[in-house]
């Protein structure tokens, strides 16, 4: 059993690696603002400490990673609206708070930290092949920038102090407690109540969609087996572009909705790329396993439970 701080703990990704923690035996600490709410199930939520923080106060990171083998760290502001509408709330949240919690484990001789980065750090590189980590990135929002400032930041602490680390690229992760920011449950809450289904652009812009269960379990395994300061990507390895996702969404859902092409707010413009699908040859080299949910599969699971009163 170990000790294990989660910043961002009652988030999406976070409320589903903290169930996998506590069913395994750990003690888990959560910290978290709850400014998205909290998605920690209830079961879950008595058997955890939780302290509603904000990760940029140095003295509570230092005082909740004492005696913690691992710190996830996955508090970050979230969603491309907020972001856009917030870059500097964002950028303060991914540098302040990744250098308390560096330093929280330097202090606190904190095992390894394994970092929630993202696939938006890629940009528009690569579009025409599913990229790699060892490929040339291209940040161009605030919050893909912080992120990979974080990944250097990283780097640095291990080359020049010895902390232990991982960064994870997330691919569209998706599943159960997300909310209508993204676009499968923004799909599935038209789809189900009759509306247009409202696609941005001309909807071939693809993605690669990693169902969450399959990104915890490499998140879990990585922080098991490997040491040093390594990136690896999260990706299933396929790519869909959003209508067929809308295509695919109607089917399962039975929906008598409309596919409606919209225009993109301008904001989100920096946030769209027109092709995007990742390798997990690296994370299957280190740890023996890839996501490997079907986008059909996953989005069935979500349908019998988080709507199962409604389809």
């Amino acid at each position: 059993m170990s000790k294990i701080l989660v910043t961002g703990g009652a988030g999406f990704i976070g409320s589903h690696l903290v169930k996998h923690l506590v069913n395994a035996g750990n003690e888990v600490v959560v910290l978290d603002n709850l400014l998205r709410g909290n998605k920690i199930e209830r079961e879950v939520f008595e058997k955890i400490q939780f302290v509603k923080e904000d990760v940029r106060n140095f003295e509570i990171v230092k005082k909740l990673s004492q005696q913690c083998d691992y710190i996830y760290h996955f508090a970050a502001v979230l969603g491309v609206d907020v972001v856009a509408d917030n870059p500097v709330e964002t950028m303060d949240t991914e540098v302040i708070g990744m250098k308390n919690v560096v330093d929280a484990a330097l202090l606190n001789n904190v095992g390894k930290v394994i970092y929630a980065s993202t696939s938006g750090i890629y940009g528009h590189s690569a579009i025409e092949k599913s990229v790699t980590e060892n490929i040339q990135v291209d940040p161009r929002t605030s919050y893909a920038m912080a992120k990979r400032y974080n990944e250097i930041y990283l780097k640095a602490a291990y080359e020049e102090k010895g902390l232990n680390s991982i960064s994870v690229r997330f691919f569209n992760v998706y599943g159960t407690a997300q909310d209508n920011r993204m676009v499968i449950p923004r799909f599935f809450e038209q789809c189900l109540a009759g509306e247009p289904i409202t696609v941005f652009g001309n909807g071939r812009q693809t993605r690669d969609f990693t169902y969450i269960d399959d990104t915890i379990k490499a998140c879990l395994l990585l922080a098991d087996k490997v040491k040093g300061c390594e990136i690896f990507n999260v990706a299933n390895e396929n790519e869909f572009s959003i209508y067929e996702l809308a295509k695919l969404m109607k089917e399962i859902t039975h929906s008598s909705s409309e596919i409606v092409l919209v225009d993109a707010p301008k904001k989100r413009y920096d946030y769209e790329v027109e092709r995007r699908f990742g390798s997990s040859q690296k994370l299957f080299e280190a740890v023996g396993f890839k996501p490997s949910t079907h986008l059909k599969e996953g989005l069935g699971h979500i349908l019998n439970t988080t709507y199962a009163n409604r389809s």
